[in-house]
């Protein structure tokens, strides 16, 4: 094994043993637009990337649950957003030792030739999905 795989595994399993601690969890922030619009659409807030940047900035930075959370998974929208006075949320989560994490998947569709069987699609470029983060 060279060097630089067994770097990369006890990186890994450093990461995966912190997010497994007791106590803490794992906040999955990774709603589709479609998702996060009937939340939105149920208070009567209008589906828009400011809405939607203001809900997660209201959920990364409420102090007392970040102690509780060891991750954060997040879509692609929101790897690269910020927090209204410009702090990258991936910064954010980091200072508060909250690993960030990115839904990498293209959602769940209906399994042909089953009766309403799901299956999750995009995981065939999996590796090339991961490359770009």
């Amino acid at each position: 094994m060279s060097a630089f795989v067994g770097k990369y595994t006890a990186d890994l399993l450093k990461k995966a043993k912190y997010m497994a601690t007791p106590g803490k969890g794992i906040l999955a922030a990774d709603d589709s637009t479609g998702t996060i619009g009937k939340r939105l659409s149920s208070i009567n807030v209008e589906n828009t990337e400011t809405n939607c940047q203001a809900l997660r900035q209201l959920l990364f930075s409420t102090a007392d649950a970040l102690p509780f959370l060891s991750g954060v998974i997040l879509v692609e929208e929101t790897l690269f957003q910020s927090t209204l006075d410009g702090q990258p949320f991936v910064d954010l989560l980091n200072g508060s030792c909250v690993i960030p994490g990115i839904m990498v998947d293209e959602g769940i569709v209906e399994l042909a030739g089953t009766a309403d069987e799901t299956t999750m699609q995009g995981l065939d470029g999996f590796a090339a999905i991961c490359a770009k983060y």
